[in-house]
């Protein structure tokens, strides 16, 4: 089943899977969307916290992280599409909140250009990363470097891998229950413990999770 992909844009709007949702990286998820058209979708799962701690990740490109108040921070379980590659969700740091792109992240010796990100998506680069509401998603190496430095953006979220829909996938996934939606929260993204975004994720839709069934509709 599917609904028109044109009819909706979920860009900076949560996914929060709903309890019939059972595949194992999903279930019990909140995935930011990054980016939402009609050529499909790409986003970001922000509860799924690694063993990697975000100093541990900086070691692995050569890079010490100078900030205390992320050097603990775990690096998360972004999504299953090129889990060994990094994405940098944060604020703003261009003029005008313009996104960049340019320069790549380099984990395990490899690296990723934005042509990859969307390789998924038939190499449609209408579906780069651009800037949703108020944040960025970019895999700009600068960004870690400004951190490394204890600068940069005051808050981030830093994932292995990604998530992605292709033309209409996301649409009809909704029209199957699998999701609800919900405007995103930079809160619950940056200052909730991984641990209760699920459940403050359905709050923000007045709901909570123990009382929903995989049957239940979607928002």
């Amino acid at each position: 089943m599917s609904i028109d992909s044109a009819a909706i844009d979920l860009t900076h709007h949560f996914l929060i899977a709903m309890p019939g949702l059972e595949d194992a990286l999903f279930e019990h998820s909140v995935v930011y969307v990054c980016e939402h058209n009609d050529r499909g979708a790409l986003g970001l799962i922000i509860n799924k916290p690694s063993d990697l701690p975000l100093a541990g990740l900086f070691e692995k490109i050569a890079l010490k992280l100078n900030r205390t108040d992320l050097t603990n921070a775990p690096v998360f379980h972004g999504g299953p599409v090129q889990t060994e590659r990094g994405f940098v969700l944060h604020e703003p740091m261009g003029q005008g909140g313009e996104s960049v792109y340019s320069s790549t992240l380099v984990i395990k010796g490899e690296t990723l250009e934005v042509s990859d990100v969307v390789e998924a998506m038939d190499g449609d680069e209408d579906l780069a990363p651009r800037t949703p509401a108020r944040l960025e998603m970019t895999t700009s190496k600068d960004v870690l470097e400004a951190m490394a430095e204890g600068a940069g953006p005051k808050r981030a979220l830093v994932t292995l891998g990604y998530a992605t829909w292709g033309k209409g996938q996301l649409e009809s996934e909704l029209a199957e229950n699998a999701w609800l939606t919900v405007p995103a929260d930079d809160a619950i993204i940056f200052e909730t413990p991984p641990e209760l975004r699920y459940s403050r994720a359905m709050g923000l839709l007045g709901l909570d999770a123990g009382m929903l069934h995989g049957g239940a509709g979607h928002a």
